[in-house]
């Protein structure tokens, strides 16, 4: 059992940080949304007043939070909870951001003495309740061997990508597929129903065939031909198409940098840009199924 500061209690860190609890480690929380702090107590966790009191008897500390200013401004900010944090205390990083600041916040906490570990998560908010996320980390041997324990009362795959940032760099690529799939999933099932065959019948045929994907099997972006994915739910809950935009946006500055060849990115990024102008922001990502529709 661990003492364990997590912060950022949101759609997804919320659930992971009550895994913990049912894992028996004690866990200290934060976050800036009092509702959201107040479901964890009741579920067993300590409220911490600030990020810094949250970490300063913790042997472990994780974050979840939106995007990269919001963990530098945890990390190094005027109130950075590094110097706060015990002297051998192990810090991970579960947001999804851009690997040089996962590198340059790695730095700072590996400097001070202690360890790091970015470690990015897929598997969305359904992963994230049943406790069956892949994490994928950065790190040295040392902080990861320590991560992989804590991290396992939350996820069923624990990957290690390589140095400090390659946890990033493997998320991203990931999610880079994931809407090139999607996108390409609900363009041939609008296909198939614009040629009046039923989507939930051709569903089951690229299921069986080389058409086979992630996004067929787990999370058809057809309303009604899956139970208990957001497309049955009028695309509430799960990916929202904003976060899809920012991980695209992730994809394109790193493909950029290392002068990687991407048209089918391109082509899915400028596709989910338009989506969300369409006031779909909030929607599931598989929304754009949607688009195909007009």
């Amino acid at each position: 059992m661990s003492h364990i500061a997590f912060i950022g209690l949101g759609n997804m860190g919320g659930p992971m940080a009550e895994n913990l609890l049912k894992n028996g480690h004690k866990v200290w929380v934060f976050d800036l949304v009092p509702e959201a702090v107040k479901t964890l107590v009741d579920a067993g966790a300590k409220e911490a007043s600030s990020a810094i009191e949250a970490v300063q008897h913790a042997e472990v500390v994780i974050s979840m939070l939106p995007a990269a200013p919001h963990v530098k401004a945890l990390y190094l900010g005027d109130e950075g909870i590094i110097a706060a944090a015990k002297e051998n205390a192990l810090m991970i990083d579960s947001s999804t951001i851009d690997a040089t600041t996962a590198k340059i916040i790695g730095e700072a906490v590996e400097t001070s003495g202690r360890r790091f570990v970015d470690a990015p998560v897929s598997g969305g908010t359904a992963g994230a309740k049943a406790g069956t996320l892949t994490f994928i980390m950065g790190g040295t041997e040392d902080a990861v061997a320590a991560a992989k324990p804590v991290l396992k009362a939350m996820g069923k795959n624990i990957f290690h990508a390589g140095g400090i940032g390659a946890g990033q760099v493997a998320k991203i690529c990931n999610n880079m597929l994931l809407a090139v799939l999607m996108t390409g999933t609900s363009e041939a099932l609008q296909m198939a129903i614009d040629n009046g065959l039923d989507p939930k019948v051709m569903s089951d045929i690229m299921l069986n065939s080389s058409g086979c994907n992630w996004t067929l099997q787990k999370y058809n972006p057809c309303p009604n031909v899956m139970e208990g994915v957001p497309s049955s739910n009028d695309y509430q809950g799960g990916f929202m198409v904003k976060l899809m935009n920012k991980d695209l946006n992730l994809a394109m500055e790193t493909a950029a940098k290392s002068v990687s060849a991407t048209p089918m990115a391109a082509v899915a990024q400028s596709l989910y840009r338009q989506h969300e102008r369409n006031d779909n922001a909030e929607r599931d990502f598989s929304s754009i199924f949607s688009l195909f529709q007009q």
